[in-house]
C-alpha cells in the first residue's frame, strides 16, 4: 500500500505541474499524511477487539453464538467507518451531492453495483451507505488477504475472497474448472441469515484510459461490465434480494487519484443511486443456463449504457 501511495503522490505532483506553489504542495501532502495517520490509528485501535471477537466466533461452533458474534463484529466495523467519516468531515472540504438514499433499510438484503475509478470509491461507498443499509461486503481478490491488518479484518468480516483462473490456467488444470464459481456460492451462503449488502465493482478493475482503449469499450466513461459475479450472486441469493442498488460515482473535477482525496484536493463528489427491483426475469441459473447468461449480460449492458449517459450528464 505504501508503494501505491508513493506512486499516487508522484502522479499528483505531475498532474498539478506548476499550478501550485511549493508551500501549497507541501501543505496538501502534510494534509494527506495526517489523513493516513488518522486512518491507520483508527484501524489499529479496532484491530485487537475485532480479532478477539473473530476468534471467539470461530472457537464456539454454535449457530446462535456465531450470529451474535457476527453482529458484534459488524458493529465494530460500522463504528470504524463512522470514525473515518468524522475524519473526512473534519479535515476535508468536500461538497457531497448524494441522490437516491430514500426508502433504504437496514433490514433488507441488497446487491450493490458501481463503476470503479479509484480506491476513493470504497471510502465514498462506506461514507454514503454506513448505517443506511446493512454492512457492505466486497468481493476481493484472494491476494488482498495479505494486506497488513486489513486482510485479516476482511476475513473476520466474512468478505468473500475470490480466486479467478485464466483460460490458459484452466486448460492446463481442467479439474479446477468451476472452482471459482463454487467459492462464490459458499461465500453467498454465509449471508442467508443476517441482512447484508453484497458489493460488486462490475468492471472488475479500476478505470484507466489505457484499459478503456485496450478493451475497445463501447462506453465513453466506463469499462465493459462483467456479468459473472453479479449473475452468481443473483443465482444464489435471488430469493432474499429485494433490490439492486446501481451506484454511479462521479468526481466532477476529474481528479480521481486516491492521494488527491486524502490530501484534500478533491472538492466535490457526486453519488447517484438507482434502485432496481429484483424481479423474476432477472433470476436464473447463471452457471448452467447459457440463454440466461446471454440475456443477463444484455440487461447489464443496458444498465451500463444508462450509467454512462448519466455520468456524461454530470
Amino acid at each position: 500500500m505504501a508503494m501505491e501511495i508513493a506512486r499516487e503522490i508522484r502522479a499528483v505532483r505531475t498532474h498539478a505541474g506548476k499550478k501550485e506553489s511549493l508551500f501549497t504542495s507541501i501543505a496538501y501532502h502534510l494534509h494527506g499524511v495526517f489523513s493516513v495517520l488518522m486512518l491507520a490509528g483508527n484501524t489499529v485501535f479496532w484491530f485487537t477487539p475485532l480479532m478477539t471477537a473473530a476468534f471467539l466466533k470461530l472457537a464456539i461452533p454454535l449457530n446462535g453464538w456465531r450470529k451474535l458474534s457476527g453482529r458484534v463484529i459488524n458493529g465494530m466495523a460500522k463504528t470504524w467507518i463512522s470514525i473515518n467519516n468524522f475524519n473526512i468531515a473534519l479535515t476535508k472540504g468536500i461538497k457531497w451531492d448524494v441522490r437516491g438514499l430514500e426508502g433504504l433499510s437496514m433490514k433488507q438484503w441488497y446487491l450493490v453495483i458501481a463503476n470503479h475509478q479509484t480506491w476513493s470509491d470504497i471510502v465514498v461507498l462506506q461514507k454514503v451507505f454506513n448505517r443506511k443499509i446493512p454492512f457492505l461486503k466486497f468481493f476481493l481478490k484472494k491476494e488482498l488477504i495479505w494486506v497488513p491488518l486489513l486482510g485479516v479484518a476482511w476475513w473476520a468480516l466474512d468478505f468473500p475472497f475470490m480466486k479467478r483462473y485464466s483460460a490458459a490456467f484452466l486448460k492446463k488444470f481442467p479439474h479446477l474448472r468451476g472452482k471459482d464459481i463454487e467459492i462464490t456460492r459458499k461465500a453467498c451462503k454465509k449471508f442467508e441469515t443476517i441482512p447484508v449488502s453484497v458489493m460488486n465493482f462490475v468492471e472488475g478493475t479500476r478505470f484507466t484510459a489505457l484499459k478503456h482503449d485496450k478493451q475497445n469499450s463501447p462506453f465513453r466513461n466506463l469499462l465493459k461490465p462483467k456479468a459473472g459475479g453479479v449473475g452468481f450472486v443473483l443465482s444464489t441469493m435471488g430469493e432474499q434480494l429485494r433490490s439492486i442498488l446501481n451506484v454511479t460515482i462521479v468526481y466532477p473535477e476529474g481528479d480521481t487519484r486516491f492521494w488527491s482525496f486524502l490530501s484534500g484536493r478533491v472538492r466535490e463528489v457526486r453519488v447517484l443511486i438507482e434502485k432496481i427491483p429484483v424481479t423474476a426475469d432477472l433470476l436464473g441459473d447463471y452457471i448452467e443456463d447459457r440463454e440466461y447468461q446471454a440475456r443477463f449480460q444484455e440487461w447489464l449492458n443496458t444498465v451500463w449504457a444508462r450509467k454512462d449517459a448519466l455520468f456524461e450528464a454530470q
